[in-house]
C-alpha cells in the first residue's frame, strides 16, 4: 500500500479525551475515530490489525475442535425471559422494541440464542460433544465507557459453547478451550496468565480470567516467578489425548487478582512473588446445567432416557485485545506490533521522492514485497517520515536514501530493538520478500 493513497489520519499531538496509552496511540496513530461515547470507526490501519487477531483466534478455536458459525446481534427476549435472565442483567441489555412491538435486544452475549439453536436441533448423545463459535459484534451499554477499546460499549467477540453429555466430558472441553487460549496469546507474543474467577452474570462453578501482564493494566495482580519465566510454546499438544497434567501444570502456581490475594500463601513465596498490573484478555466458564435445564436442551442418553446437557461458555475480546497488545508493546515514539498481528510487517521509507535512482529501488522493493509493505512515498521531509513510522509502530523499516544507493545499500531498523544494519538491495529482498 501507498501511503500517498492510503487513508491514515495521524494526529501530532495527544488527544486530551484518551487517558490511557493504546487509547491514545489508537487515535494518534489514526487506527480508530469515535462517533458516540464508547463506539468507534476502524480506520484501514486499525482494522488490519483486528482482522489479525481474529484469524489468529479463529485458527485456534478450529485447532481445538470448535466449529464456527455465525449467530446475529439482535436476540428476541423471548430467549432470554426463558433462561431468566432478562430481568436480571441490567440496564447493560440495549432493549429494542420492534414496529410490531415485540421485545428485542441487542446482543451482550449468546448464550441464551446458542442454548435455543442446539435444543432444536441436537437429539442424541451420538451427536456430542460440540463446540460452537463465533466471532460477532456485541453492546454493553457501559454507565461510564472509557479507555477507547478496552472498555467500550460495542465491541467485537469471539465467543464459543461447549455441549456435553456429562459433567466429565464438560471439563475435557473445558480444558480444551483453556489450552486453546493459552495458544492464541502465545502467538500474538503475550505471556497469558490464567487466574481463578468469579463467574458473575454468566452463572457457574469453575472460571479462569486470562490476565496479560503491563504497567498499564487495569488490575492488581499477584504472580508466582516460576510461571512468568516458565516457557511451554513448543510443547506438542493433543486435543484427542487428556489436557488435565497441561492444564494443571498451567494453573499450578500461585496467580490471583488483588480481590483474590491469600496472605498467608504471599508471606511463604517472599521473593518469589512479583506484583504487577494486568489486563484481563478472556474469560472462560463452566456453568453445568444452568441455561440447559432452564431451556429444556436434552438428548436422548445411551439408554434412551432424557439427558440435560452440560455447558461452557468461553470469551476473548478481540477488539479488547488490540489495546492490550499496545499496553504492552509500545514505547516513547509510539506503537511496537508484534510481528503476528502487525497491519503490516514493513514500512518501506524514501527519503527522496523524486530522485531517480531511489524511485526506481523503492519501486523494486515495493513488488518484492507483496501485501505486507507500507510505502512512504509521500513528498515530505525525512524526519516526518521516520516520526510516523516510528508511531505506527510496523516491526521492520526500510529506508532508502541517495547517500546509500551510493554505495548499493539501503537501511533497515527493527522497531523494536532500534537496530540498524545496512543491507544490499538483492539480500533485502531475499530476507522479506513474498514467499
Amino acid at each position: 500500500m501507498r501511503l500517498s493513497v492510503y487513508f491514515l489520519p495521524t494526529l501530532k499531538e495527544n488527544p486530551t479525551e484518551a487517558q490511557i496509552v493504546s487509547h491514545r496511540l489508537m487515535l494518534r496513530a489514526g487506527m480508530i475515530r469515535q462517533t458516540a461515547a464508547g463506539i468507534y470507526v476502524w480506520l484501514p490501519l486499525g482494522y488490519r490489525v483486528l482482522r489479525k487477531i481474529e484469524q489468529i483466534v479463529r485458527e485456534e478455536q478450529d485447532r481445538a475442535g470448535a466449529q464456527e458459525l455465525l449467530m446475529p446481534t439482535i436476540q428476541s427476549a423471548d430467549l432470554w425471559k426463558d433462561s431468566g435472565r432478562y430481568d436480571d442483567y441490567g440496564k447493560e441489555m440495549l432493549r429494542i422494541t420492534d414496529r410490531h412491538e415485540r421485545e428485542m435486544l441487542f446482543g451482550p452475549t449468546n448464550e441464551e440464542m446458542i442454548t435455543a439453536l442446539f435444543r432444536d436441533n441436537v437429539k442424541s448423545y451420538k451427536e456430542l460433544p460440540r463446540i460452537l463459535y463465533h466471532i460477532q459484534w456485541k453492546f454493553r451499554d457501559e454507565v461510564r465507557p472509557r479507555f477507547g477499546v478496552m472498555r467500550g460499549r460495542e465491541f467485537l467477540m469471539k465467543d464459543s459453547y461447549s455441549f456435553d453429555l456429562d459433567a466429565a466430558a464438560a471439563r475435557r472441553s473445558y480444558n480444551r478451550m483453556f489450552i486453546a487460549y493459552m495458544r492464541t496469546f502465545a502467538r500474538m507474543g503475550l505471556k497469558a496468565i490464567p487466574m481463578k474467577a468469579d463467574t458473575g452474570p454468566i452463572g457457574g462453578d469453575l472460571s479462569h480470567e486470562f490476565h496479560i501482564l503491563a504497567e498499564t493494566g487495569e488490575s492488581g495482580v499477584f504472580v508466582h516467578r516460576d510461571f512468568i519465566e516458565m516457557d511451554w510454546r513448543d510443547r506438542d499438544v493433543d486435543y484427542s489425548g487428556d489436557l488435565q497434567p497441561l492444564v494443571d501444570e498451567l494453573t499450578g502456581k500461585y496467580a490471583v487478582t488483588e480481590e483474590k490475594q491469600d496472605p498467608a500463601i504471599e508471606a511463604e513465596l517472599g521473593d518469589k512473588l512479583v506484583a504487577a498490573r494486568g489486563i484481563e484478555v478472556g474469560h472462560i466458564f463452566y456453568f453445568g446445567t444452568k441455561y440447559s435445564k432452564a431451556m429444556g436442551a436434552v438428548v436422548a442418553g445411551p439408554d434412551g432416557e432424557p439427558v440435560t446437557v452440560e455447558m461452557g461458555s468461553y470469551g476473548i475480546g478481540v477488539s479488547r485485545l488490540m489495546g492490550a497488545l499496545i499496553e504492552a508493546y509500545h514505547d516513547d515514539a509510539g506503537i511496537v506490533w508484534p510481528e503476528a498481528v502487525a497491519p503490516f510487517r514493513i514500512g518501506l521509507i524514501n527519503l527522496k521522492k523524486g530522485d531517480a535512482a531511489c524511485d526506481e529501488a523503492c519501486e523494486t522493493l515495493y513488488r518484492a514485497f507483496g501485501d505486507e509493505v507500507l510505502y512512504d512515498d509521500r513528498d515530505e521531509r525525512a524526519g516526518a517520515k521516520f516520526a510516523n513510522m516510528d508511531l505506527i509502530g510496523l516491526p521492520w523499516q526500510v529506508i532508502v536514501g541517495p547517500k546509500g544507493l551510493a554505495s548499493g545499500a539501503v537501511e533497515v531498523k527493527n522497531r523494536a530493538s532500534g537496530e540498524r544494519q545496512e543491507m544490499s538491495l538483492s539480500d533485502v529482498i531475499a530476507r522479506f520478500g513474498r514467499v
